[in-house]
């Protein structure tokens, strides 16, 4: 598998698509997010989808079979757009601005699409049913692979003395934060957290609360 594509793609999904059917199919998937946000997959239905997509069940079911298959295309997708900035860690480049810019490009997804944050804890919360396959293969290969070449930058002096997974963990946990707590950081911060530079602001912290964590001491 490269690094930041999942495994275990639908045949749907491999199949050539003329410009039209991958159209549909984004229409299709931004729709389902909607849907699988309110409802969950178990509350959600074919119906609900097609109707917040603006197109016929019949014309739905072309793209895709059942609801299942959406959901795992959408967790697909998800995964896909995580997984591309850890894999593009440098093991050649300056360990702090490496993880400056995985942190800052995993901020930046869960402000503009903090559903399939969402859709994604929720799925974590369920045992992932559909990803754990994944997690177990895939994901960690590339977790333990990244986690090595920070073990070497601060084996090199590089880094302050951290443990690898555990700081890989801290960035998602603290990053995916704000997408999966939006109620409860709205219900503290009221409504700054709409207002211009909020999430300039919030990045900003993060950045320094995790980066002042690993620099290489004096």
């Amino acid at each position: 598998m490269q690094p930041g594509k999942t495994a275990g793609k639908t045949a749907e999904a491999k199949r050539p698509r003329t410009r039209t059917q991958a159209v549909n199919r984004e229409i299709i998937l931004e729709a389902a997010l909607s849907v699988f946000a309110k409802h969950g997959l178990r509350g959600s239905t074919v119906d609900q989808i097609a109707s917040e997509a603006e197109m016929s069940k019949p014309n739905l079911l072309y793209y895709f079979r059942r609801k299942q298959d959406i959901y795992r295309a959408l967790l697909e997708a998800t995964l896909d757009a995580w997984l591309e900035p850890l894999a593009a860690i440098d093991p050649d480049g300056e360990p702090v601005e490496e993880l400056r810019r995985y942190i800052s490009a995993k901020l930046d997804l869960a402000r503009r699409r903090p559903e399939a944050s969402r859709l994604f804890a929720n799925e974590i919360l369920s045992g992932a049913p559909v990803v754990e396959d994944f997690l177990k293969g895939p994901l960690k290969a590339l977790v333990d692979e990244k986690a090595a070449i920070v073990r070497g930058w601060v084996g090199e002096g590089r880094l302050a003395p951290v443990d690898p997974h555990h700081l890989i963990f801290a960035i998602w946990a603290t990053t995916q934060h704000y997408a999966d707590f939006d109620v409860q950081i709205r219900a503290l911060l009221g409504t700054q957290v709409d207002g211009p530079g909020f999430s300039d602001q919030a990045a900003q912290a993060v950045l320094t609360i995790i980066l002042s964590g690993v620099r290489p001491r004096d």
